[in-house]
């Protein structure tokens, strides 16, 4: 549960706490110590009501008139609240009135939370040897209950604003690193998607302020790694496609002209195979079909390696080409397309990438989805290409472990800062893929020339 809580709730929370448990062990010593302290206050005057008693004995034992002298010093008791007279058979009311302050009257609570004690003693009266009442010692505790619950309201009114105090100081300190320390979240966060350019600010206390300067450093260093493996990409990616460039060339070159040779020299033979010879004829006309089997599948080789007519045809042309060749390849297979246009101006790298990425999702969708429907979007606007292939099949794998030709997308993409997803949609298995649309030429001739 602790885990959970907030700086903020953190510092607060304690803090709370020990100031609670201050009012709670001054509450219990109030209620320890006020009544041993009322009880040492009150002592001097029942030891003065003790001797009043004795002294009023002694004056009556000696009196010619004892009961004159018994009202004399009645009526000298007056208006008396701690010492007076008690005549025998009579009660006298000797509890104090109610405490008014002026902040109104003390409450019970507090009455019974210092336990108040009942002070209250009576010293016989006697004339001639028959008691006649009592001097009673019944002292009025409002003034002393007044002085303890003014000191409470003092303790509780200083431990309040003490808290407010603390906990404002508390608050603000706290906001003081909370900012710094989300502005250095910020900038992690943005650092984990890719964005190294914008620096963290540094501020706070030199604890973050330290901290945000090596991730800035960090972010440098990152940025760095980043535009060099970024270049490795498209140096790589450059590379492949010059090797497959010079590797459809040779097919084309060479393994192309020796199939049609082949397929000339078995039709002549054909057309001079006398028709008794059929063993003969059936033989060269095996001949004939798998060489037109090697035709195809060379032309299906160089299409793979090469798409020689991107830049003839232009990019939307060459989408529309793989299509077509899908549609021929895959009849049951409902294939549905939104190729934009513009996709024409695009060249270099970028246009390779475009196509090698629908190129390889469709490659995927034939050979494992299982799929009734495709469809084949790209499109480009100011910022980005946006291509999806998406289709009704089976879909992918829990753990989506990329193969082999995914693997070379995915590196492709990267290689123009590009991002590449896989994802599960509507029942659907969607490719997307967002690259930036920026000079895509430049980026061919920089990854020439590194």
């Amino acid at each position: 549960m602790w885990e959970r809580l907030s700086l903020r709730t953190r510092l607060l929370l304690p803090l709370g706490l020990m100031f609670v448990a201050a009012l709670l062990a001054g509450g219990v010593s109030l209620q320890i110590f006020a009544t041993a302290q009322l009880m040492e206050e009150t002592e001097p005057a029942a030891r003065s009501a003790k001797a009043v008693a004795a002294a009023l004995n002694g004056a009556l034992r000696t009196s010619a008139n004892p009961q004159a002298t018994l009202d004399a010093f009645v009526q000298s008791l007056g208006d008396s609240e701690a010492i007076r007279f008690r005549r025998l058979g009579t009660n006298l009311d000797v509890h104090p009135p109610e405490v008014q302050t002026p902040l109104g009257t003390v409450p019970d609570w507090f009455v019974s939370l210092i336990s108040v004690p009942e002070f209250k003693a009576a010293f016989p009266v006697m004339i001639e040897g028959k008691q006649v009442g009592d001097i009673v010692f019944a002292p009025d505790m409002s003034a002393d209950i007044y002085e303890k619950w003014v000191g409470f309201l003092a303790i509780i009114c200083s431990g309040v604003t003490l808290m407010l105090l603390t906990a404002i100081i508390a608050h603000f300190a706290a906001r003081s690193a909370l900012r710094p320390l989300q502005t250095l979240g910020d900038g992690l966060t943005r650092m984990r998607t890719g964005d190294y350019e914008q620096q963290i600010l540094p501020a706070g206390p030199p604890e973050i302020r330290k901290s945000s300067q090596e991730a800035n450093e960090l972010a440098r260093t990152l940025n760095r790694l980043s535009q060099d493996n970024r270049s490795l990409l498209r140096r790589m990616v450059s590379l492949q496609d010059d090797e497959r460039q010079d590797m459809a060339r040779e097919l084309h070159d060479e393994l192309g002209p020796l199939l049609f040779g082949i397929r000339a020299n078995t039709v002549a033979l054909l057309e001079s195979i006398p028709s008794g010879e059929a063993e003969l004829k059936n033989a060269a006309e095996g001949i004939l079909q798998s060489v037109e089997t090697l035709q195809q599948a060379n032309r299906r080789i160089l299409d793979r390696l090469r798409p020689l007519y991107i830049q003839e045809l232009g990019l939307e042309k060459s989408i529309q080409t793989l299509l077509q060749n899908v549609k021929a390849q895959a009849p049951d297979l409902k294939v549905t397309s939104q190729i934009d246009a513009k996709l024409n101006e695009v060249d270099g790298l970028l246009s390779q990438t475009v196509y090698r990425v629908i190129q390889e999702a469709v490659t995927n969708v034939l050979r494992h989805a299982k799929a009734n429907s495709m469809h084949v979007a790209a499109a480009i606007n100011d910022r980005e290409v946006i291509v999806e292939v998406s289709d009704d099949g089976v879909g992918f794998p829990t753990d989506r472990v990329f193969g082999r030709g995914l693997t070379g997308m995915l590196e492709r993409v990267r290689a123009l800062s590009g991002t590449l997803e896989l994802l599960r949609e509507s029942a659907r298995t969607c490719v997307r893929c967002r690259l930036p649309a920026r000079d895509s030429a430049a980026d061919a001739r920089g990854a020439k020339q590194n």
